[in-house]
């Protein structure tokens, strides 16, 4: 008995230290991302876009749009896919074989028509059943192909695309003006940059007229505003520490430029895991790594990519559960590197954090909040202990949402309207009382659903842009 006494109180210890030096990390990431957001809010001006965007140097790119069951979203993507502010780019829609009118729907929009193309298969895919050009824009193209998931969709794209860096965007989203300008101006800066990862945010409530977001609101679901806090939490703060450190490990599938050379190089995305955007950039980083090669692979805060997030419980749980099971997936394809000093700060920092702060996090805060009441009913809870713990379980994380909900409404003058603002600091507090332990509990099954669940994906329910009220979304005209 007094064995077992000792190794609960051991465990009590092991969770509070654990909790500790999660949120000294935190802090890091913290500083590191309002310094970036600080520098970028400062310097980067609508001018110095102009003299990028008026310069005879530029790298062509090519915008990979996967699409599955998109009818709903995908001619207003689309549209502002085309929209872009660049000099030379091309949209590649690939149909991954959709069960709705997606197809149908940009044959109306964009009037397409068939077409006999030749192309280079260098990765393989899925079969392709029909190519289409647009007759309204001569840059962009439609594949449609037999479904085999968004990984093939993408490695179908890479196969048909043309120019030295490629963006990978999910079809659900609308990317800002200038997004790709942004981007793109850090690799003609810098040949060693392998990759670029932008900021995403909820497109959910925006006003958006004409393909284009015109104004930043709140949107009317309190799923749909939590989430709010997240993406600014996770991307102000995280990913700006590790690409700080040159240890990013995760570009958003939403949105990311890659050189497609590099890409290719490692043999596309795989095929095999729900996790393809993560893996990909890690390959990158092993890739070059184990070539002993100088190379840069980071987030910059300004790209900018709007995204509907889902709005309805079960459809988040799907996407959380997924997401999680995309990290184990991961980190067993490249277990090799966890704790491997041949990969430097990757292997002894980067990856032992994703494994034991990331994909062990859940286990460890549900089994600490689960025998709270354990060690009570016992006589084994230790009240400082456990103040301890809910202080820095709970009360960190309400101090960081608020940090990171400064940077996106003060910094960058995001949410311009002052309820939006009060709203989203109220929420703040209410985010770690319930909301994020609930997405724990389902990253927690996850854990134990990787290999009887690989690689299944689970549909995503759409509710399309949704205009908040007094306003009107509009179509782009065809």
């Amino acid at each position: 008995m007094e064995a077992f006494l000792g190794l609960l109180f051991a465990y009590q210890v092991f969770i509070l230290y654990y909790f500790a030096l999660l949120n000294l990390l935190y802090a890091y990431f913290a500083l590191s991302g309002l310094a970036m957001v600080a520098r970028y809010a400062r310097e980067l001006s609508e001018v110095a876009l102009k003299d990028l965007l008026e310069r005879e140097a530029y790298l062509p790119v090519s915008i990979l749009v996967p699409t599955y069951n998109e009818e709903k979203t995908i001619a207003a993507s689309v549209g502002s896919f085309l929209a872009l502010h660049y000099p030379e780019f091309e949209v590649i829609v690939v149909a991954d074989g959709p069960k709705d009118r997606t197809l149908e729907v940009l044959k109306e929009a964009f009037r397409l028509v068939a077409v006999d193309w030749v192309y280079r298969r260098v990765l393989p895919s899925k079969p392709v059943r029909g190519v289409y050009r647009s007759l309204l824009y001569p840059n962009l193209l439609v594949v449609d192909k037999e479904n085999g998931g968004k990984a093939d969709a993408l490695n179908a794209g890479l196969n048909f695309a043309r120019y030295p860096l490629f963006c990978a965007v999910d079809a659900d989203s609308l990317l800002d003006a200038q997004a790709l300008l942004r981007a793109s101006r850090l690799f003609l800066e810098d040949d060693r940059v392998l990759a670029v990862g932008g900021t995403i945010r909820p497109l959910n409530g925006a006003v958006v007229r004409g393909g284009v977001v015109r104004e930043m609101r709140l949107p009317r679901g309190f799923l749909e505003k939590m989430q709010v806090i997240e993406y600014a939490r996770a991307f102000f703060m995280g990913r700006a520490g590790w690409s700080a450190m040159n240890a990013l490990l995760i570009i958003s599938g939403a949105f990311g430029v890659f050189r497609r050379e590099e890409a290719l190089r490692v043999g596309g995305y795989r095929t095999d895991t729900v996790g393809e955007d993560m893996e990909l950039v890690v390959r990158l980083h092993r890739r070059a790594r184990e070539e002993g090669r100088a190379y840069r692979i980071f987030y910059t805060p300004d790209p900018i990519c709007y995204t509907e997030v889902p709005a309805d419980w079960a459809t988040l749980r799907k996407q959380r559960n997924r997401w999680h099971r995309g990290l184990w997936e991961v980190l067993w394809h490249h277990r090799a590197m966890l704790f491997n000093p041949r990969y430097g700060r990757l292997g002894l920092v980067a990856m032992p954090y994703f494994f034991l702060f990331e994909a062990l996090g859940p286990v460890v805060e549900v089994l600490g909040y689960a025998l709270l009441p354990v060690f009570w009913l016992l006589g084994l809870l230790n009240a400082q202990v456990a103040g301890l713990f809910l202080a820095l379980a709970v009360g960190y994380g309400v101090l960081l949402s608020h940090l990171a909900v400064g940077m996106e409404t003060l910094l960058l003058k995001r949410y311009p309207r002052l309820r939006d603002r009060l709203w989203l600091l109220f929420l703040g507090f209410l985010e770690a009382l319930g909301y994020r332990q609930l997405l724990a509990w389902e990253r927690f099954l996850a854990t134990f659903q990787v290999w009887r669940k690989r690689g299944v994906w689970g549909e995503m329910q759409r509710k399309g842009l949704e205009a908040p009220e007094g306003q009107s979304h509009q179509e782009p005209k065809a």
